[in-house]
Protein backbone atom coordinates (compact mmCIF):
# COMPACT_ATOMS: atom_id res chain seq x y z
CA UNK A 1 0.00 0.00 0.00
CA UNK A 2 2.78 2.34 0.91
CA UNK A 3 4.51 1.57 -2.40
CA UNK A 4 1.29 2.22 -4.34
CA UNK A 5 0.84 5.66 -2.71
CA UNK A 6 4.38 6.59 -3.56
CA UNK A 7 3.84 5.60 -7.22
CA UNK A 8 0.65 7.67 -7.44
CA UNK A 9 2.44 10.67 -5.94
CA UNK A 10 5.22 10.27 -8.48
CA UNK A 11 2.70 10.20 -11.34
CA UNK A 12 0.96 13.33 -9.99
CA UNK A 13 4.28 15.13 -9.66
CA UNK A 14 5.24 14.21 -13.21
CA UNK A 15 1.84 15.39 -14.51
CA UNK A 16 2.18 18.69 -12.68
CA UNK A 17 5.59 19.21 -14.25
CA UNK A 18 4.28 18.46 -17.74
CA UNK A 19 1.41 20.94 -17.52
CA UNK A 20 3.44 23.74 -15.95
CA UNK A 21 2.28 27.22 -17.06
CA UNK A 22 3.78 28.70 -20.20
CA UNK A 23 6.90 30.71 -19.46
CA UNK A 24 8.32 28.32 -16.87
CA UNK A 25 10.16 26.16 -19.39
CA UNK A 26 13.48 27.59 -20.56
CA UNK A 27 12.35 26.96 -24.14
CA UNK A 28 9.39 29.31 -23.60
CA UNK A 29 11.45 32.15 -22.12
CA UNK A 30 11.60 34.50 -25.07
CA UNK A 31 12.12 38.20 -25.70
CA UNK A 32 9.80 38.81 -28.64
CA UNK A 33 10.72 41.62 -31.03
CA UNK A 34 8.64 42.87 -33.97
CA UNK A 35 10.83 44.57 -36.55
CA UNK A 36 9.90 46.78 -39.51
CA UNK A 37 12.34 47.65 -42.30
CA UNK A 38 12.13 48.45 -46.03
CA UNK A 39 13.24 45.49 -48.13
CA UNK A 40 12.88 46.85 -51.67
CA UNK A 41 13.50 50.08 -53.59
CA UNK A 42 16.11 52.74 -52.82
CA UNK A 43 15.88 52.08 -49.08
CA UNK A 44 15.86 48.27 -49.39
CA UNK A 45 19.57 47.83 -48.76
CA UNK A 46 19.21 49.58 -45.39
CA UNK A 47 16.49 47.13 -44.39
CA UNK A 48 18.46 44.08 -45.48
CA UNK A 49 21.58 45.33 -43.67
CA UNK A 50 19.58 46.10 -40.52
CA UNK A 51 18.09 42.60 -40.41
CA UNK A 52 21.49 40.98 -41.00
CA UNK A 53 23.15 43.01 -38.22
CA UNK A 54 20.25 42.34 -35.83
CA UNK A 55 20.65 38.62 -36.49
CA UNK A 56 24.38 38.84 -35.73
CA UNK A 57 23.61 40.48 -32.37
CA UNK A 58 20.83 37.98 -31.61
CA UNK A 59 23.09 35.02 -32.33
CA UNK A 60 25.88 36.48 -30.20
CA UNK A 61 23.56 37.09 -27.24
CA UNK A 62 21.66 33.80 -27.50
CA UNK A 63 24.93 31.86 -27.77
CA UNK A 64 25.82 33.22 -24.33
CA UNK A 65 22.51 32.17 -22.79
CA UNK A 66 20.39 35.18 -23.74
CA UNK A 67 19.45 37.99 -21.37
CA UNK A 68 18.37 37.03 -17.84
CA UNK A 69 17.83 33.51 -19.18
CA UNK A 70 15.54 34.72 -22.01
CA UNK A 71 16.44 34.01 -25.63
CA UNK A 72 15.78 36.71 -28.23
CA UNK A 73 13.21 35.87 -30.92
CA UNK A 74 12.74 38.50 -33.64
CA UNK A 75 10.34 38.73 -36.57
CA UNK A 76 10.97 41.17 -39.42
CA UNK A 77 8.50 42.51 -42.00
CA UNK A 78 8.81 44.87 -44.96
CA UNK A 79 7.64 48.36 -43.94
CA UNK A 80 7.31 49.29 -47.64
CA UNK A 81 8.24 52.81 -46.44
CA UNK A 82 4.51 53.41 -46.01
CA UNK A 83 3.24 54.76 -42.70
CA UNK A 84 -0.29 53.34 -42.95
CA UNK A 85 0.99 49.86 -43.75
CA UNK A 86 3.60 50.00 -40.97
CA UNK A 87 0.89 50.97 -38.47
CA UNK A 88 -1.13 47.85 -39.38
CA UNK A 89 1.90 45.58 -39.01
CA UNK A 90 2.89 47.16 -35.68
CA UNK A 91 -0.62 46.66 -34.30
CA UNK A 92 -0.62 43.05 -35.47
CA UNK A 93 2.73 42.47 -33.77
CA UNK A 94 1.20 43.66 -30.50
CA UNK A 95 -2.23 42.04 -30.67
CA UNK A 96 -1.37 38.72 -32.33
CA UNK A 97 2.34 38.06 -31.86
CA UNK A 98 2.42 39.52 -28.32
CA UNK A 99 5.81 41.17 -28.89
CA UNK A 100 7.68 42.81 -26.03
CA UNK A 101 9.30 45.43 -28.28
CA UNK A 102 8.66 47.19 -31.58
CA UNK A 103 11.89 47.64 -33.55
CA UNK A 104 13.16 49.56 -36.61
CA UNK A 105 12.54 51.57 -38.92
CA UNK A 106 14.40 53.50 -41.67
CA UNK A 107 12.11 56.37 -42.71
CA UNK A 108 11.38 59.12 -40.17
CA UNK A 109 7.88 59.41 -41.61
CA UNK A 110 7.24 55.76 -40.79
CA UNK A 111 8.95 56.20 -37.41
CA UNK A 112 6.59 59.04 -36.49
CA UNK A 113 3.62 56.81 -37.33
CA UNK A 114 4.87 53.77 -35.40
CA UNK A 115 5.72 55.86 -32.34
CA UNK A 116 2.02 56.76 -32.08
CA UNK A 117 1.14 53.05 -32.00
CA UNK A 118 3.82 52.57 -29.35
CA UNK A 119 2.33 55.35 -27.25
CA UNK A 120 -1.27 54.17 -27.59
CA UNK A 121 -0.46 50.52 -26.86
CA UNK A 122 2.17 51.30 -24.19
CA UNK A 123 4.71 49.14 -25.99
CA UNK A 124 8.40 50.07 -26.10
CA UNK A 125 9.63 51.05 -29.57
CA UNK A 126 13.38 50.90 -30.17
CA UNK A 127 14.28 53.22 -33.07
CA UNK A 128 17.42 52.02 -34.81
CA UNK A 129 17.91 54.23 -37.85
CA UNK A 130 15.49 57.08 -38.67
CA UNK A 131 16.88 60.40 -37.51
CA UNK A 132 14.23 63.15 -37.28
CA UNK A 133 14.63 64.96 -33.95
CA UNK A 134 10.86 65.26 -33.72
CA UNK A 135 10.73 61.72 -32.31
CA UNK A 136 12.86 62.56 -29.29
CA UNK A 137 12.03 66.25 -28.79
CA UNK A 138 8.78 67.58 -30.31
CA UNK A 139 6.85 64.27 -30.28
CA UNK A 140 8.56 62.75 -27.24
CA UNK A 141 6.68 59.93 -25.55
CA UNK A 142 7.89 57.59 -22.77
CA UNK A 143 7.83 54.32 -24.74
CA UNK A 144 10.15 55.46 -27.54
CA UNK A 145 13.97 55.15 -27.46
CA UNK A 146 16.46 55.79 -30.28
CA UNK A 147 19.85 54.07 -30.37
CA UNK A 148 21.45 55.97 -33.29
CA UNK A 149 22.16 59.68 -33.44
CA UNK A 150 19.48 62.10 -34.59
CA UNK A 151 19.64 65.02 -37.02
CA UNK A 152 20.23 67.55 -34.26
CA UNK A 153 23.48 65.82 -33.30
CA UNK A 154 24.58 65.64 -36.93
CA UNK A 155 23.74 69.27 -37.60
CA UNK A 156 25.36 70.45 -34.37
CA UNK A 157 28.59 68.74 -35.43
CA UNK A 158 28.06 70.17 -38.92
CA UNK A 159 27.82 73.69 -37.52
CA UNK A 160 31.03 73.18 -35.57
CA UNK A 161 32.74 71.98 -38.75
CA UNK A 162 31.51 75.00 -40.74
CA UNK A 163 32.66 77.31 -37.96
CA UNK A 164 36.18 75.88 -38.26
CA UNK A 165 36.03 75.93 -42.08
CA UNK A 166 35.65 79.72 -42.09
CA UNK A 167 39.22 80.00 -40.82
CA UNK A 168 40.76 78.15 -43.79
CA UNK A 169 38.14 78.57 -46.50
CA UNK A 170 36.09 81.70 -45.78
CA UNK A 171 32.44 81.36 -46.75
CA UNK A 172 29.39 83.61 -46.30
CA UNK A 173 26.35 82.01 -47.95
CA UNK A 174 24.66 78.63 -47.73
CA UNK A 175 21.84 76.85 -49.52
CA UNK A 176 20.02 73.68 -48.47
CA UNK A 177 18.55 70.79 -50.44
CA UNK A 178 16.75 67.89 -48.81
CA UNK A 179 13.62 65.72 -48.97
CA UNK A 180 10.32 67.45 -48.37
CA UNK A 181 9.26 65.77 -45.13
CA UNK A 182 10.18 65.77 -41.44
CA UNK A 183 13.71 64.40 -41.90
CA UNK A 184 14.75 67.09 -44.39
CA UNK A 185 13.05 69.99 -42.63
CA UNK A 186 14.56 69.01 -39.27
CA UNK A 187 18.05 69.21 -40.74
CA UNK A 188 17.54 72.65 -42.28
CA UNK A 189 16.06 74.10 -39.09
CA UNK A 190 18.81 72.56 -36.95
CA UNK A 191 21.79 73.63 -39.05
CA UNK A 192 20.50 77.22 -38.91
CA UNK A 193 19.82 77.01 -35.17
CA UNK A 194 23.26 75.53 -34.45
CA UNK A 195 25.12 78.10 -36.55
CA UNK A 196 23.22 80.95 -34.85
CA UNK A 197 23.88 79.42 -31.43
CA UNK A 198 27.62 79.41 -32.21
CA UNK A 199 27.49 83.01 -33.42
CA UNK A 200 28.48 82.06 -36.98
CA UNK A 201 27.46 84.68 -39.54
CA UNK A 202 25.76 83.27 -42.64
CA UNK A 203 23.11 84.06 -45.23
CA UNK A 204 20.70 81.54 -46.76
CA UNK A 205 20.47 82.12 -50.52
CA UNK A 206 18.27 79.17 -51.42
CA UNK A 207 16.31 76.16 -50.15
CA UNK A 208 15.09 73.32 -52.32
CA UNK A 209 12.60 70.56 -51.42
CA UNK A 210 12.34 67.64 -53.84
CA UNK A 211 10.10 64.72 -52.91
CA UNK A 212 11.71 61.58 -51.51
CA UNK A 213 12.89 59.21 -54.30
CA UNK A 214 12.69 61.97 -56.94
CA UNK A 215 14.13 60.60 -60.21
CA UNK A 216 15.41 63.87 -61.69
CA UNK A 217 17.13 66.75 -59.84
CA UNK A 218 18.05 68.80 -62.93
CA UNK A 219 15.79 71.76 -62.15
CA UNK A 220 17.07 71.92 -58.57
CA UNK A 221 20.70 71.73 -59.68
CA UNK A 222 20.11 74.57 -62.16
CA UNK A 223 18.56 76.72 -59.41
CA UNK A 224 21.46 76.00 -57.05
CA UNK A 225 24.01 77.01 -59.70
CA UNK A 226 22.09 80.25 -60.31
CA UNK A 227 21.92 81.04 -56.57
CA UNK A 228 25.71 80.48 -56.22
CA UNK A 229 25.99 79.51 -52.52
CA UNK A 230 29.45 79.17 -51.04
CA UNK A 231 28.27 76.00 -49.24
CA UNK A 232 25.54 73.62 -50.33
CA UNK A 233 24.20 71.74 -47.30
CA UNK A 234 22.55 68.49 -48.34
CA UNK A 235 19.98 66.49 -46.37
CA UNK A 236 19.48 63.49 -48.67
CA UNK A 237 19.93 59.86 -47.67
CA UNK A 238 20.32 56.52 -49.40
CA UNK A 239 19.78 56.23 -53.12
CA UNK A 240 18.69 59.86 -53.30
CA UNK A 241 22.22 60.92 -52.31
CA UNK A 242 23.72 58.73 -55.04
CA UNK A 243 21.29 60.02 -57.67
CA UNK A 244 21.81 63.68 -56.76
CA UNK A 245 25.62 63.49 -56.72
CA UNK A 246 25.73 61.67 -60.06
CA UNK A 247 23.49 64.28 -61.68
CA UNK A 248 25.22 67.25 -60.02
CA UNK A 249 28.61 65.92 -61.11
CA UNK A 250 27.52 66.21 -64.76
CA UNK A 251 26.83 69.93 -64.22
CA UNK A 252 30.21 70.58 -62.57
CA UNK A 253 28.49 71.66 -59.36
CA UNK A 254 31.25 70.43 -57.05
CA UNK A 255 33.82 72.66 -58.73
CA UNK A 256 31.76 75.76 -57.93
CA UNK A 257 30.86 75.34 -54.25
CA UNK A 258 31.57 73.29 -51.13
CA UNK A 259 29.33 70.25 -50.86
CA UNK A 260 28.53 69.56 -47.21
CA UNK A 261 26.42 66.57 -46.13
CA UNK A 262 26.82 65.92 -42.39
CA UNK A 263 24.07 63.43 -41.52
CA UNK A 264 23.83 60.65 -44.11
CA UNK A 265 26.20 61.76 -46.86
CA UNK A 266 29.06 59.48 -45.83
CA UNK A 267 27.09 56.25 -46.02
CA UNK A 268 29.05 53.34 -47.45
CA UNK A 269 26.52 52.67 -50.24
CA UNK A 270 27.50 56.01 -51.80
CA UNK A 271 31.14 54.91 -51.92
CA UNK A 272 30.34 51.44 -53.27
CA UNK A 273 27.86 52.72 -55.88
CA UNK A 274 30.06 55.46 -57.34
CA UNK A 275 33.61 54.14 -57.16
CA UNK A 276 36.03 56.42 -59.01
CA UNK A 277 33.15 58.67 -60.10
CA UNK A 278 32.76 59.99 -56.55
CA UNK A 279 34.51 63.38 -56.35
CA UNK A 280 37.36 63.80 -53.91
CA UNK A 281 37.08 66.47 -51.23
CA UNK A 282 33.35 66.22 -50.46
CA UNK A 283 32.66 66.83 -46.75
CA UNK A 284 30.41 64.06 -45.47
CA UNK A 285 29.11 62.52 -42.29
CA UNK A 286 27.19 59.37 -41.29
CA UNK A 287 26.05 57.45 -38.21
CA UNK A 288 28.55 54.65 -38.59
CA UNK A 289 31.72 54.13 -40.64
CA UNK A 290 33.54 50.97 -41.68
CA UNK A 291 36.93 52.67 -41.21
CA UNK A 292 36.32 54.79 -38.08
CA UNK A 293 36.90 54.43 -35.20
CA UNK A 294 39.85 52.08 -35.56
CA UNK A 295 38.84 49.97 -32.55
CA UNK A 296 38.75 46.19 -32.22
CA UNK A 297 35.01 46.29 -31.59
CA UNK A 298 34.30 48.19 -34.80
CA UNK A 299 36.70 46.09 -36.87
CA UNK A 300 35.10 42.89 -35.56
CA UNK A 301 31.60 44.17 -36.28
CA UNK A 302 32.53 45.03 -39.88
CA UNK A 303 34.38 41.71 -40.33
CA UNK A 304 31.49 39.63 -38.96
CA UNK A 305 28.97 41.46 -41.12
CA UNK A 306 31.12 40.91 -44.21
CA UNK A 307 31.48 37.21 -43.36
CA UNK A 308 27.70 36.80 -43.07
CA UNK A 309 26.56 38.84 -46.07
CA UNK A 310 29.54 39.04 -48.41
CA UNK A 311 29.43 42.85 -48.39
CA UNK A 312 30.42 45.73 -46.13
CA UNK A 313 27.67 47.25 -43.97
CA UNK A 314 25.82 50.49 -44.54
CA UNK A 315 25.43 52.68 -41.45
CA UNK A 316 21.94 51.31 -40.74
CA UNK A 317 23.38 47.93 -39.79
CA UNK A 318 25.16 49.23 -36.71
CA UNK A 319 21.96 50.88 -35.48
CA UNK A 320 20.07 47.57 -35.56
CA UNK A 321 23.01 45.81 -33.88
CA UNK A 322 22.98 48.47 -31.15
CA UNK A 323 19.21 48.14 -30.71
CA UNK A 324 19.36 44.41 -30.00
CA UNK A 325 22.13 44.90 -27.44
CA UNK A 326 20.19 47.73 -25.77
CA UNK A 327 17.15 45.47 -25.39
CA UNK A 328 19.29 42.66 -23.99
CA UNK A 329 20.98 45.00 -21.50
CA UNK A 330 17.62 46.34 -20.26
CA UNK A 331 16.11 42.86 -19.88
CA UNK A 332 19.23 41.63 -18.08
CA UNK A 333 18.90 44.50 -15.62
CA UNK A 334 15.14 44.04 -15.03
CA UNK A 335 15.13 40.24 -15.05
CA UNK A 336 12.31 39.76 -17.57
CA UNK A 337 10.94 41.32 -20.79
CA UNK A 338 7.38 41.83 -19.53
CA UNK A 339 7.74 44.63 -16.98
CA UNK A 340 7.47 47.56 -19.38
CA UNK A 341 7.74 50.33 -16.79
CA UNK A 342 10.85 48.78 -15.24
CA UNK A 343 12.36 48.37 -18.72
CA UNK A 344 11.80 52.07 -19.41
CA UNK A 345 13.71 52.93 -16.23
CA UNK A 346 16.48 50.53 -17.24
CA UNK A 347 16.80 52.09 -20.69
CA UNK A 348 16.88 55.64 -19.35
CA UNK A 349 20.54 56.40 -18.74
CA UNK A 350 21.65 53.02 -20.12
CA UNK A 351 25.36 52.95 -20.95
CA UNK A 352 26.46 50.61 -23.72
CA UNK A 353 29.73 50.33 -25.62
CA UNK A 354 29.04 50.25 -29.36
CA UNK A 355 31.12 49.74 -32.54
CA UNK A 356 30.92 53.46 -33.37
CA UNK A 357 32.36 54.52 -30.00
CA UNK A 358 35.99 55.70 -30.08
CA UNK A 359 38.33 54.65 -27.28
CA UNK A 360 37.50 56.44 -24.05
CA UNK A 361 33.79 56.99 -24.78
CA UNK A 362 30.68 54.87 -24.14
CA UNK A 363 27.29 55.67 -25.67
CA UNK A 364 24.45 56.37 -23.26
CA UNK A 365 20.72 57.17 -23.45
CA UNK A 366 19.66 60.63 -22.29
CA UNK A 367 16.69 60.23 -19.87
CA UNK A 368 15.24 63.61 -20.95
CA UNK A 369 14.88 62.68 -24.62
CA UNK A 370 15.42 58.88 -24.73
CA UNK A 371 18.06 59.66 -27.36
CA UNK A 372 21.39 57.82 -27.56
CA UNK A 373 24.22 60.31 -26.99
CA UNK A 374 27.24 59.63 -29.19
CA UNK A 375 30.48 61.07 -30.50
CA UNK A 376 30.22 62.35 -34.07
CA UNK A 377 32.88 62.34 -36.78
CA UNK A 378 32.89 64.15 -40.14
CA UNK A 379 35.36 63.35 -42.91
CA UNK A 380 36.41 64.19 -46.46
CA UNK A 381 36.32 61.81 -49.43
CA UNK A 382 39.80 60.44 -50.13
CA UNK A 383 41.18 57.62 -52.25
CA UNK A 384 40.89 54.32 -50.36
CA UNK A 385 40.53 50.80 -51.81
CA UNK A 386 40.37 48.89 -48.51
CA UNK A 387 36.61 48.31 -48.73
CA UNK A 388 35.83 47.22 -52.31
CA UNK A 389 33.98 47.89 -54.50
CA UNK A 390 34.44 51.39 -53.03
CA UNK A 391 37.54 53.27 -54.16
CA UNK A 392 36.75 56.27 -51.98
CA UNK A 393 36.23 56.40 -48.24
CA UNK A 394 36.28 59.20 -45.70
CA UNK A 395 39.46 60.45 -44.08
CA UNK A 396 40.93 63.62 -42.57
CA UNK A 397 38.49 63.18 -39.70
CA UNK A 398 37.23 65.87 -37.37
CA UNK A 399 35.67 64.40 -34.22
CA UNK A 400 33.17 66.18 -31.97
CA UNK A 401 32.39 65.44 -28.35
CA UNK A 402 28.99 63.89 -27.68
CA UNK A 403 28.15 66.40 -24.94
CA UNK A 404 28.60 69.33 -27.35
CA UNK A 405 25.94 67.95 -29.70
CA UNK A 406 23.00 67.63 -27.30
CA UNK A 407 20.10 70.08 -27.68
CA UNK A 408 19.95 72.45 -24.69
CA UNK A 409 17.06 72.11 -22.26
CA UNK A 410 15.51 75.46 -23.26
CA UNK A 411 15.44 74.30 -26.90
CA UNK A 412 13.72 71.05 -25.86
CA UNK A 413 11.15 72.92 -23.75
CA UNK A 414 10.45 75.37 -26.57
CA UNK A 415 9.90 72.59 -29.10
CA UNK A 416 7.67 70.58 -26.79
CA UNK A 417 5.62 73.63 -25.91
CA UNK A 418 4.96 74.27 -29.57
Amino acid sequence: MHSKKRWICLIVAMFAFCVAPAGVSAADKLIKIGGLYPMTGRAGLYGKDSVAAAEIAINEINAKGGAAGYKIDATFNDSKVKAAYAIRVAKRYISEDKVNFLFGVVSSGVGLAVTEVSKQEKKIFIGTDHASTRLTVDNFQPYYFRVSNNTFQSMASGALYLQELKKTKPWKTIAFIGPDYSYGHSQFDEIKYSLERLGVEFKVVGEYWPKIYAPDYTSYITSILNDKPDVLVSGFWGGDTVAFIKQAQAFGLFNKMTYFHPDAGGNYELMSAMGDELPLGLILGARHYNNWPNTEQNKNFVKNFKALTGRYPTYAAEGAYAGIYAIAAAVEKVGNPDDTEALIKALEGLKIKLPEDPDGFTSYINPETHQMIQTQAIGVTVANKDFPPATRMLGNWKVYKAEDLVPPSDYIKMKRKK
